[in-house]
């Protein structure tokens, strides 16, 4: 099973907002951060607000952000919203569907692969690697600056 650009964005952009609780992200840091189309992003992001998994804030302050706390968002319900069918095989137009029995044996394995899905969630994730944000140097320079000028205006 192979999931689509689509949903492997829409994944990328939670992950991304996950690492990130309450802050604010645009889509072009994102699209930066991952060096990917920004047109692109821009549709998936715009679906997962009416989904409403993200909080988009529009104008120049604006961005994006979870709706729901990133506990609270199952990666097999992205991959189900996301994803627009499941058939492995096209069993529908074939003549031996109703005797192979392949169908059924399909359909546990999709059954399967979505189960394993839905026991994470986006908290689940940041903690089971490398700290994912200092894989994105490029997109976090601005953040951390304003940390630092902050610390250093705090001893002061």
């Amino acid at each position: 099973m192979r999931l689509t650009r689509y949903t492997d964005y829409a994944l990328r952009v939670l992950i991304y907002l996950s690492a990130r609780p309450g802050r604010l992200c645009s889509i072009a840091e994102i699209a930066e951060a991952y060096g990917i189309s920004h047109n692109h992003l821009t549709k998936v992001v715009h679906e997962l607000g009416k989904a409403g998994y993200v909080t988009t804030l529009r104008g120049r302050a604006g961005g994006i952000r979870l709706a729901r706390p990133a506990e609270e968002i199952r990666i097999g319900e992205i991959v189900r919203a996301t994803e627009d069918g499941f058939d492995l095989a096209d069993c529908r137009n074939c003549v031996i569907a109703p005797a192979c029995g392949m169908t059924s044996v399909l359909s546990e394995a999709v059954a399967a692969f979505l189960s394993v899905l839905d026991r994470y969630t986006f908290a689940d994730l940041p903690k089971r690697e490398i700290d994912i944000l200092s894989l994105f140097p490029l997109a976090e320079a601005p953040a951390k600056a304003a940390r630092a000028a902050s610390k250093a205006e705090a001893t002061r």
